[in-house]
């Protein structure tokens, strides 16, 4: 099952191409959890926009489906949700929970990001010591 971003969800213009890259990535890859964990239809998905209500809208989307939606989220974004993370708003709407996923592949982005750099200063500055 492919399951494309809409038009409307698309990155906002001005992001950078690595930013809009994995922006559209975090998009495709919740639009196809939700599929999977909610038993959704892929069409449904796709018309998804970002006020599209999830919790309190979708009957598939009760509290047991809540848990499995962002143990799925974690596992597929590889990124870790703390409880103080959930709240009802970010579960509201598409628009919402895609915000807090991106956000949260952010986080992780920029800590891999600065965990590189550290290791290529702590080999420069080897290579220094070395010289």
């Amino acid at each position: 099952m492919t399951v494309q971003p809409s038009e409307t969800d698309s990155p906002q213009t001005g992001a950078q191409p690595n930013e809009q890259s994995s922006e559209m990535h975090t998009d495709t890859v919740l639009r196809s959890i939700l599929c999977d964990v909610l038993g959704l239809e892929a069409e449904q998905v796709d018309e998804m926009d970002a006020d599209s209500g999830l919790f309190g809208h979708l009957p598939e989307l009760d509290s047991m489906a809540v848990a499995s939606l962002l143990t799925e989220m974690e596992d597929r974004l590889d990124i870790v949700i703390d409880d103080e993370d959930v709240d009802g708003e970010m579960l509201e709407t598409f628009g919402g929970l895609l915000s807090f996923a991106q956000s949260k592949t952010a986080q992780i982005e920029t800590a891999q990001i600065k965990t590189a750099e550290a290791k290529t200063g702590q080999s420069e500055t080897a290579q220094a010591k070395a010289d």
